[in-house]
């Protein structure tokens, strides 16, 4: 008899019981017939044999499993060869106990208790069949063997599914974990990735630039037969190409949403792909090209922004607008949620997530950004960041 379920050392221990008590339970029918000078000893050892046989064949075979057909004909066998040996020996009503736990064990609940009652009929009726004296503990003992075997199996496998939904739910929780700190090393990494970028564009490709200016002016006034020309040209030649090579360094350090196009690309996938609501992007103005930390810091703010109104405004419509201007650059999220009171939230969350994040990164790049919302009137985030001046990005 084989289990489609886990092999634990509960299982196993029970398995074991079974087949000691059902052996045990032959091998005193057996003794019984040889002992005791009954009737027809010959016949109840062939049929205790038989049946010793048929359970150990089932056993065996690895067919024979929980709900399948070929637990049904080994059922149907071993249930035939103890009616066998409930013929010639009385002691093999005593069978019936181990016998109970395979019909629960291997049918189909519906079928099961059915056969159930029908072996404990089985039983009763070798009572008659022998000329055993008829009490009451006649018909209960059977019955309430049943009963008790009944109770056994329904509260193991009430035991056994709670078992196994703890089992996935502490699966879950293991592969949420894995799943959080794996999101977070890559949060992690893109904010390290973004950090430096700014630091780079912040100061040394700012240096840079300063510096290819100043030798620019100096080429300027210096004559043309000056012998200090030549070398402010090769230090200006070299300011300009490392200057290159460090704005090579922040576009391999841009986020991964800005790799493969511009900002105004990935504001619009971003919006293609949000949950919930329906998300309208559009471009105001004429694009002109912003440096990586800018463009991080409107992209970023955009992601957080429409967080926010998909988690928490219950909105149906929202837009994203980007709006190019003579001196700034802005980006408005727009939606007709269900709002909020800015004066009661903004200066309480301290968590640094959300409003307070999206205030800094404006903050950090000279910018601006408002919050315009009421309950039950939506909500407006404004972001305004000054336009760098031309040459010193």
């Amino acid at each position: 008899m084989n289990s489609a379920r886990p092999h634990t050392p509960v299982a196993a221990l029970l398995r074991l019981c079974l087949h000691t008590l059902l052996g045990g339970l032959l091998a005193l029918a057996a003794v019984r017939a040889v002992s005791d000078g009954a009737p027809h000893p010959a016949a109840v050892l062939a049929a205790v044999v038989l049946m010793a046989a048929v359970y150990a064949a089932g056993v065996a075979v690895p067919a024979v499993r929980p709900q399948t057909s070929a637990a049904a004909v080994w059922l149907a066998a071993l249930g035939a060869s103890w009616l066998a040996l409930l013929v010639f020996s009385p002691e093999a009503l005593w069978a019936a106990f181990p016998l109970y736990f395979l019909l629960l064990h291997l049918l189909p609940m519906r079928w099961a208790l059915p056969a159930v009652l029908v072996t404990a009929g089985a039983a009763i009726a070798s009572f008659l069949l022998h000329g055993q004296q008829v009490t009451p503990g006649t018909f209960i003992g059977p019955l309430l063997g049943a009963a008790v075997a009944v109770a056994t199996v329904l509260g193991y496998d009430a035991l056994y599914r709670e078992s196994e939904r703890r089992r996935e739910l502490i699966d879950e929780l293991v592969a949420t974990r894995a799943e959080l700190a794996d999101a977070e090393r890559t949060a992690g990494t893109l904010a390290e990735r973004e950090r430096l970028a700014r630091e780079i564009h912040d100061t040394l490709a700012q240096g840079l630039s300063s510096i290819q200016l100043l030798l620019r002016a100096a080429e300027r006034v210096l004559p043309a037969d000056d012998p200090a020309r030549e070398h402010v040209e090769q230090a200006r030649r070299a300011a300009q190409d490392n200057l290159a090579e460090a704005r090579r360094f922040v576009r391999a350090l841009t986020p991964p949403d800005l790799e493969h196009g511009s900002l105004s690309g990935a504001l619009e996938r971003l919006c293609a792909a949000a949950p919930g609501p329906a998300v309208q992007f559009g471009v105001s103005g004429t694009p002109v090209e912003l440096p990586t930390p800018y463009e991080v810091a409107l992209l970023r703010i955009a992601q957080s922004a429409l967080a926010n109104t998909v988690q928490h405004a219950a909105a149906d419509r929202a837009e994203i607008t980007l709006s190019f201007m003579d001196t700034s650059v802005a980006l408005d999220v727009v939606d007709d949620g269900r709002g909020f009171d800015p004066a009661d939230r903004w200066p309480k969350d301290t968590s640094g997530f959300g409003l307070p994040a999206m205030r800094s990164r404006a903050q950090s790049l000279g910018g601006t950004l408002s919050v315009e919302s009421a309950p039950g009137q939506g909500t407006a985030v404004a972001i305004t960041l000054p336009l760098p001046v031309a040459g010193a990005r």
